[in-house]
């Protein structure tokens, strides 16, 4: 074995403890207490209401439902779109730079500033998904024509322009690739979707939220089976010749009687988001005093916190995907039992990280605990359905051994390159999602980006979010050059591991 691939597989177990024994330190520091009284009761009064679910009590729950849908459609297709004209341009640095730093900041946190530009008008929930989802469509639409065969499109570029190059011979060949992704990005935009209900839009996570409060967990375990059916036949109701039809409709399901006001607008830009040193006319000395302060008491806690949480939800959303992968895998079970394996893991990648917080910390109380366990089960769910599809393209010897002998010592060192890149990719989204589950209550950075808001100060809240953006872009950059070094690439064409969601 020559000393390059010997260094990298060397430094990739090295790299494996060194976050391991990175999340062993953060331990002591995290807080990871139950304090509900009796957690368990309330455990087993939520597990009842799956035995009777029921939509009775509910107002309205297919108006909900088609909201969720129609907010999705529209503010994927439309980021889809407008992702599609800025990849063309994504060689452009500064271009890049700004898609980045667009997709770092959470639905949920666009999702608050535009409630305070447009209220609760359909605008604030299309530009929440449509803004991160153009920056993310960008990368990844940019990407697959990077990858693609060009030796068509230079031939024909030659002799009919390269518009006409373009749509003849680089589209038809790539446009498998499009629909592919843009596909999953339109379950993550359900998810999605379904979240800015807790912000107040009328999607299922506002119905979801209300029962749940209100301790009907029949309720609740209705709506949520109700968004898992929908996951679960993507594939059947969004079919390509239907999307035209659905798209006209959607602007009407989503439309209601709230208007726009341009004062709030004007307000917003030229007085709200301006730091109050400015408007008190304190010149620089006193905008440093003011954001020195707003560090020191906001910032620096919820950047520590933030960084505690992720790792430790890294780590363990590792531990997660490595113990659940074979669920699915073809080296491990049958037919009969992956199908019970796909079933649980659709369940739990298809329930977003906000919703599963929300319910563990209703149960158990406010602390990381219940935010790292719903990001690890989330996120780990998500690494092993791609890991188990990976699994399946391994050749074992014929007298290879079964059981764990077969998952440590031929399974596992086949997948495990495979399994680092898909959980460094999910890094950065997953310190994306610690950050806004601080709206619940959680001391990362999004629970001061919400006190702020709630207390409106607007301008302490968006120097906040400029600083959550940072921080991703930083972990993002960090797991880019480790994959770099280590020469972590991805062996398939999966979407799944390019983005949020």
């Amino acid at each position: 074995m020559n000393s390059p691939i010997r260094y990298r597989r060397s430094g990739r177990w090295k790299v494996s403890w060194l976050f391991v024994c990175t999340a062993l330190l953060c331990l002591p520091f995290a807080d990871l207490s139950i304090s509900t009284y009796d957690p368990w009761a309330e455990l087993g009064r939520l597990f009842g209401g799956l035995l009777q679910p029921s939509l009775a009590a509910i107002e309205a729950p297919i108006a909900a439902l088609l909201q969720t849908l129609a907010f999705a459609l529209l503010g994927v297709s439309g980021g889809a779109l407008v992702g599609f004209g800025l990849a063309q341009l994504f060689h452009w640095r500064w271009l890049r730079m700004l898609c980045a730093s667009l997709r770092a900041v959470h639905e949920l946190f666009w999702a608050l500033i535009f409630l305070q530009i447009f209220g609760l008008h359909p605008l604030t929930g299309l530009l929440a998904l449509g803004i991160p989802y153009a920056a993310t469509f960008a990368k990844v639409y940019a990407e697959i024509l990077e990858e693609g065969d060009r030796r068509a499109y230079e031939v024909m570029r030659q002799r009919a322009g390269p518009l006409s190059a373009f749509f003849y011979a680089r589209l038809p060949a790539l446009w498998q690739h499009f629909v592919s992704y843009t596909s999953y990005r339109l379950e993550c935009g359900l998810r999605s979707s379904a979240v800015l209900g807790f912000v107040g839009l009328p999607t299922l996570g506002y119905y979801l939220s209300t029962a749940f409060m209100e301790g009907n967990y029949a309720e609740v375990w209705a709506l949520l089976i109700l968004f898992y059916v929908i996951i679960a036949s993507l594939k059947f109701w969004a079919r390509p010749r239907l999307l035209p039809v659905y798209l006209i409709a959607a602007p009407f399901i989503i439309a209601n009687d709230a208007t726009i006001s341009l004062a709030n607008v004007s307000r917003f830009f030229i007085q709200d988001i301006v730091p109050l040193p400015l408007r008190n006319g304190e010149g620089l000395e006193g905008l440093w005093r003011w954001f020195s302060e707003l560090f020191v008491s906001d910032a620096l806690p919820g950047i520590v916190n933030t960084l505690l949480l992720t790792q430790l939800a890294l780590v363990l959303t590792g531990f997660i995907a490595l113990l659940w992968f074979p669920l699915i895998s073809k080296l491990f079970f049958q037919r009969a039992g992956r199908m019970f394996g796909h079933l649980f893991l659709v369940v739990m990648r298809s329930t977003p990280e906000y919703i599963l917080a929300f319910i563990l910390l209703a149960l158990w109380g406010p602390s990381m605990l219940p935010a790292v366990i719903a990001l690890a089960l989330h996120n780990g769910a998500i690494i092993a359905h791609l890991m188990g599809r990976y699994s399946h393209a391994l050749s074992l010897r014929p007298d290879s051994p079964t059981g764990i002998n077969r998952y440590a010592y031929e399974v596992l060192p086949g997948i495990y390159n495979q399994f680092l890149a898909f959980l460094f990719y999910r890094w950065e989204i997953i310190q994306r999602e610690t950050a806004i589950l601080g709206i619940l209550g959680i001391t990362t950075l999004g629970f001061y980006i919400d006190s702020a808001i709630q207390d409106i100060r607007l301008d302490r809240a968006m120097v906040l979010i400029a600083i959550t953006a940072a921080l991703n872009v930083a972990v993002d950059a960090i797991s880019h050059n480790i994959r770099s070094r280590l020469r972590l690439t991805f062996g398939v064409k999966l979407g799944g591991v390019s983005s949020g969601g």
